[in-house]
C-alpha cells in the first residue's frame, strides 16, 4: 500500500518542494505577499524580502507567481540561481531570459537593448514587467551595480522594472555598500519562523491541502510541541520532521503521532550528525 493511500490522503503533505497550493499564509507570509502585490501593481521599483534559510521565501515566490495568474499585462522572468562570472554575463542572461535578440558583444550593447526592451513592453505596451531573485544572497557587488543601473530607467511616474529580490540576511550589508541602492527599495520585509501556534495550524493546513479529511488531528498537541522545540519553526525543518513521522504512521507502528515519536525522530536524526 503507498504512502498516500494509507493515510488516506490524495497528495504529498510535507514535501520540501516550492508548491504554492501548500503556502502556509502565517500573519508574517500573508502580509508580505499582500505588500509584494501592491508595489508590483503600482511599479514602485525595487522589494527586498529577507529570511534565514527554511523561512519559506521560494515558495512565497511562487504563491506571488499564482496571485497574478492569467493576468496577460504582467510579465514575469525568474532567475533561482543568480551565479554569473561577469557583469557582462549577468547582462547577457538578462537580455536572453528577456527575449532579447541578437547576441550582443559589448556590456553597453546589452545595456541599450535592456532598456529599449523596458520602454517598448511599459510604455508602449502598457505590461508590467517583473524580475524575481530568488536565492539572492548570491549576487555580488558587480551584480549589484546591473541591478540599480536596471532601477534608473524609469518614467516620470513609475520604474520600467519590477524587481523583486528574495535573500538571506547576509546580503543586507552588502547591499548597504552600494551607492544609492537601499534608496531604491520601496519594500524591505524580514519573515521570521512561525511561532508554536503557528506551527501547530501550517501542519494542519498541509495535511488537509493533502486531503486529509479525519475528524482528529494526525499529531498530539504534545507532539506538535516538540515539533516545534525541535524546529524553532522553520518551515522547511517542520516539513522534513513531519514527513518522517507520517512514515511511521505508514508502516503501522503508530496510530498517532505522539509526542514519543518525534523524539525518537530527532534521536535518529542526531545519530546522523
Amino acid at each position: 500500500m503507498s504512502y498516500l493511500a494509507a493515510l488516506k490522503l490524495e497528495r504529498e503533505p510535507f514535501s520540501t518542494s516550492p508548491d504554492p497550493a501548500f503556502f502556509y499564509r502565517s500573519k508574517e507570509h500573508y502580509t508580505a505577499l499582500n505588500r509584494l502585490e501592491i508595489a508590483i501593481r503600482l511599479r514602485r521599483g525595487l522589494s527586498l524580502i529577507l529570511g534565514d534559510v527554511g523561512t519559506g521565501k521560494t515558495t512565497l515566490s511562487r504563491a506571488l507567481l499564482q496571485s497574478f495568474y492569467g493576468e496577460e499585462d504582467f510579465v514575469f522572468h525568474l532567475i533561482l540561481d543568480p551565479v554569473f562570472k561577469s557583469e557582462y554575463q549577468f547582462w547577457a542572461h538578462l537580455t536572453k531570459l528577456f527575449g532579447i535578440s541578437p547576441f550582443f558583444r559589448s556590456t553597453l550593447d546589452h545595456r541599450e537593448a535592456m532598456e529599449k526592451y523596458l520602454f517598448q513592453k511599459c510604455v508602449e505596451q502598457q505590461k508590467t514587467v517583473i524580475l524575481i531573485i530568488d536565492e539572492g544572497q548570491k549576487l555580488t557587488q558587480p551584480h549589484l551595480e546591473v541591478l540599480r543601473t536596471l532601477l534608473n530607467y524609469e518614467t516620470n511616474e513609475y520604474k520600467m522594472l519590477q524587481l523583486v529580490i528574495l535573500a538571506q540576511v547576509e546580503l543586507l550589508p552588502r547591499i548597504k555598500r552600494v551607492r544609492n541602492f537601499m534608496d531604491r527599495v520601496s519594500l524591505k520585509y524580514m519573515i521570521n519562523p512561525l511561532d508554536e501556534h503557528e506551527t501547530g495550524r501550517l501542519i494542519e493546513f498541509r495535511l488537509r491541502q493533502a486531503g486529509y479529511k479525519g475528524e482528529r488531528s494526525l499529531l498530539s498537541r504534545e507532539a506538535v510541541q516538540r515539533v516545534y522545540e525541535h524546529t524553532q519553526g522553520y518551515p522547511r525543518q517542520i516539513a522534513l520532521i513531519c514527513h518522517k513521522a507520517m512514515e511511521y504512521l505508514m508502516v503501522g507502528d503508530y496510530e498517532m503521532i505522539t509526542a514519543e515519536l518525534i523524539d525518537k525522530i530527532i534521536a535518529e536524526e542526531k545519530g546522523w550528525n
